[in-house]
């Protein structure tokens, strides 16, 4: 059964050809899987605990977390060469690159801050006094807000990305994790960690809209922690991994309401869709693999080995 769906799905990503890039963040490095044949095809040496990954709009440069080298470094994703590193500020952990594809927001855990670096000049152009324990980021469709989720301070902090500072902080449940936009711009989503929920926030006017809670069935409650997700093309559904429940939800982003549960490794990170969003590829850090999921049969279909706990994942294309 799964032999069938593996191969129909392979013959029909042929023209979708791309790669998954996953960072190790025990191993220093980062994996490559083909979206076609769905198995490592190169592994790449990183700064040390490599965690956020993020491509630039011509997937020309991949721009990597190394937190515990206290950079950003640039590679080039032809050739796997560490073209330079860009100044970070402390423990980066996770960023987000402004759809002028020049402005990295970077999220630094120990000092408190969110620090936007120029990828061109390789200069910091703002730092930003947030929560403590910064990580999640985000950034509107249109760039104009900017979103940094504080883990103990238990907010998502707003920021205005043209005068560079906080014009609004919304409460959240315990442990913020990662945030996402809609495409529309018109919702702001916040995971919650250890709160064990998903906060959906109107972004014109900052007001809470929906919660969202987990349940699996046969995972005691503690377990079911939300943090990675994405939505699908048309955010009709969103994708969210709860961690050490060791299952991704499938969230209607219409009615808030969850649908299904998948099965994937063991403490689900993040994640990433390839081109025709077929396929879903989860970083599984205790397990050190990643699951790949049928999107449209809402079923695990494979499971790849890749380094020691992987964390962050971003898709190229590669046709």
């Amino acid at each position: 059964m799964i032999r069938t769906t593996l191969a129909a799905l392979l013959l029909t990503t042929t023209a979708h050809a791309g790669e998954i890039w996953v960072t190790n963040e025990k191993d220093d490095t980062v994996s490559v899987i083909s979206t076609e044949t769905l198995e490592v095809i190169k592994t790449y040496e990183t700064g040390e605990r490599p965690r956020g990954i993020t491509f630039s709009k011509d997937f020309s440069l991949l721009y990597i977390c190394a937190s515990d080298s206290n950079a950003v470094q640039v590679m080039d994703p032809n050739s796997g060469e560490i073209l330079h590193d860009l100044p970070s500020g402390e423990d980066p952990e996770q960023f987000v690159l402004h759809p002028d594809d020049r402005h990295l927001y970077i999220a630094n855990e120990d000092d408190a801050i969110t620090t936007v670096v120029d990828t061109e000049t390789r200069k910091v152009v703002a730092q930003i006094d947030v929560g403590i324990e910064p990580e999640g980021m985000a950034v509107s469709p249109d760039g104009k807000i900017a979103i940094t989720t504080s883990e103990t301070t238990n907010m998502a902090h707003w920021i205005d990305t043209e005068t560079q500072e906080l014009f609004a902080n919304t409460l959240v449940d315990s442990r913020p994790r990662h945030a996402e936009f809609l495409r529309d711009g018109s919702e702001m989503w916040v995971s919650s960690e250890i709160g064990g929920t998903l906060t959906i926030f109107d972004t014109a006017t900052q007001a809470e809209k929906a919660k969202i809670s987990f349940e699996v069935q046969g995972v005691h409650p503690d377990r079911v922690q939300p943090v990675g997700f994405e939505f699908t093309e048309e955010d009709t559904h969103a994708f969210v991994a709860l961690g050490p429940s060791n299952h991704v939800a499938v969230v209607n982003a219409e009615t808030y309401e969850v649908e299904d549960y998948i099965l994937v490794g063991r403490r689900v990170w993040h994640m990433d869709f390839n081109e025709d969003r077929s396929l879903l590829f989860t970083t599984n850090g205790v397990s050190g693999d990643v699951t790949v999921i049928d999107v449209a049969k809402r079923e695990a279909i494979k499971s790849i080995k890749v380094g020691r706990f992987p964390w962050g994942a971003a898709f190229r294309p590669t046709n």
